[in-house]
């Protein structure tokens, strides 16, 4: 594999230093007959990280000339569950399906005012301006996939194509808000315009479906465990789907391997039990079968004995002592089977949530301190000193946060954690407050009808040592609307007449 990322490597080094397509496509055709979508994000990697002066920035703009360049050569990765109603994936494929759709709507509308040889009527603006909206449910798309998918995939390494494609999110965003308020001052800004503008949307959105499907999407297939999928799915919910919903709830098929003994299903044949999984249901029905086909030498009588003794203690709620190691040995015709439970030794200085502690100027229990916290009316975030994303605040449920945060962003770098085009302000922000030239930094802007009030602060410790960054967020827009100069009663002050 090593080969053949250096290959692929070597060809995009000839794109980024100006070699045409066509005379890269035919050296790429030369060498491969398939590339898998592991290789690209390798390749990628090395790209960004390694000593060529190229940085993501410069990947995203020739991101359209590498995907075309493995258009029709990316090795596809099939697993069935992924079919299933309500898998990630087949939400992810089917949302892509209806914003084409709801794309071809807005191209049809916008070709129709255009050739209108009349005025054009009410019903049809509103129309688009309704397709318009529906299709503007990508950005849902694309918020799911930044805030759930791309934190999992760095965890495995895989950090360049989250980064670029962020990048190249935040550009289709633009584009679209360009072409559609271009149309929302229809008819002093001319039809033509808003066409032109939605033609060069179309272009980069497809292309991006494209991305997601062909290359994102097979790295993912790759790489993502059954566990992965189904924090993905626990936390899609808060960010919101693109026009369609799930289908249904998704439901793997696992097996509880900690819930095994059991009397076998009266459905299952003794062939079934055989050629499963070994857990210790089939541990104890083919040792059960064995006992009974073979002579009851003393050997296998004892470990018989053992066994039996074992599942009737654990059938009886009795469980070995909590510092106690035990081994079972099985019998079966085609070899022996050998368990052993080691038990976790628990620290003695395990300390409860209910238990006060110092705490400041007084005493609080974990407990207590995390609903203080929570309790606050005001965002709270922590990054520590070493840049990693330690702690949010709950102050209040997801949909209502003023930044969306959600725990699969714990434990990422914080430069992860941001849009590319806000990574440069970010890690000023980090240098002015771990430098110590400021102890603060403030920022407020207003969206819709909130007022926006951001401050980062240093942590420093009693010796003066940076910790991390506390980050304070707040709505101050109801401050400026309170409508008397004082007020210390118990009810909220009416409304002045």
């Amino acid at each position: 594999m090593t080969e053949r990322i250096e290959i692929l490597k070597d060809i995009l080094l000839k794109l980024h230093h100006g070699a045409s397509p066509d005379s890269v496509q035919d050296l790429f055709n030369e060498h491969f007959t398939g590339v898998s979508a592991i290789e690209i994000s390798l390749m990628e990697h090395e790209l960004m990280n390694g000593d060529h002066g190229i940085g993501f920035e410069d990947v995203m703009k020739l991101c359209n000339v590498h995907a075309n360049l493995f258009k029709g050569a990316i090795h596809e990765v099939a697993i069935s569950d992924t079919e299933q109603p309500g898998h990630p994936v087949h939400t992810f494929k089917l949302e892509n399906v209806a914003l084409r759709a709801a794309l071809i709507r807005v191209k049809r509308l916008l070709s129709a005012i255009k050739e209108s040889d009349t005025a054009v009527e009410d019903g049809l603006i509103q129309g688009l301006n309704r397709q318009f909206q529906l299709l503007g449910q990508f950005k849902r798309h694309y918020d799911r996939k930044e805030a759930v998918i791309f934190p999992i995939m760095e965890r495995y390494g895989h950090e360049a194509p989250p980064k670029v494609m962020w990048g190249v999110d935040d550009e289709i965003r633009e584009l679209f808000d360009r072409a559609y308020q271009s149309f929302q001052h229809y008819p002093t800004v001319p039809i033509e315009t808003t066409i032109e503008q939605f033609d060069i949307f179309e272009t980069e959105f497809l292309e991006m479906i494209f991305k997601e499907e062909s290359i994102l999407l097979m790295i993912l297939l790759e790489t993502f465990s059954q566990d992965d999928w189904l924090q993905v799915e626990a936390e899609s919910d808060a960010y919101g789907y693109a026009i369609i919903k799930p289908e249904a709830k998704w439901q793997p098929e696992r097996v509880d391997f900690q819930n095994q003994d059991t009397a076998k299903d009266e459905n299952t044949t003794d062939n079934d039990i055989q050629n499963a999984a070994p857990t210790e249901a089939v541990y104890n029905q083919a040792h059960d079968n064995q006992s009974e086909a073979t002579t009851s030498e003393q050997s296998e009588a004892a470990t018989h004995k053992q066994n039996e003794e074992g599942r009737h203690q654990q059938s009886a709620g009795v469980t070995p002592s909590q510092n106690e190691a035990t081994t079972r040995t099985i019998e079966t015709e085609d070899g022996t089977f050998t368990i052993t439970f080691e038990p976790n030794q628990k620290s003695k200085d395990t300390i409860s949530r209910d238990q006060l502690l110092p705490f400041g100027n007084g005493h609080l229990s974990v407990e207590q301190a995390n609903l203080i916290l929570n309790h606050l009316p005001i965002e709270l975030t922590f990054v520590n000193k070493e840049d990693i994303f330690q702690y949010y605040n709950d102050h209040v449920p997801f949909e209502e946060m003023l930044f969306k945060r959600n725990p699969g962003q714990i434990g990422r770098n914080v430069e992860l954690c941001h849009p590319p085009k806000l990574i440069e302000r970010v890690k000023q922000v980090f240098e002015v407050l771990r430098s110590g030239q400021q102890d603060e930094v403030k920022m407020w802007f207003k969206r819709d009808d909130q007022f926006i009030h951001v401050t980062y602060m240093a942590v420093r410790n009693s010796q003066g040592a940076f910790e991390g960054v506390l980050e304070l967020v707040q709505d101050i827009q109801p401050y400026f609307d309170l409508e008397t100069d004082m007020w210390r009663g118990i009810e909220p002050p009416k409304p002045k007449a």
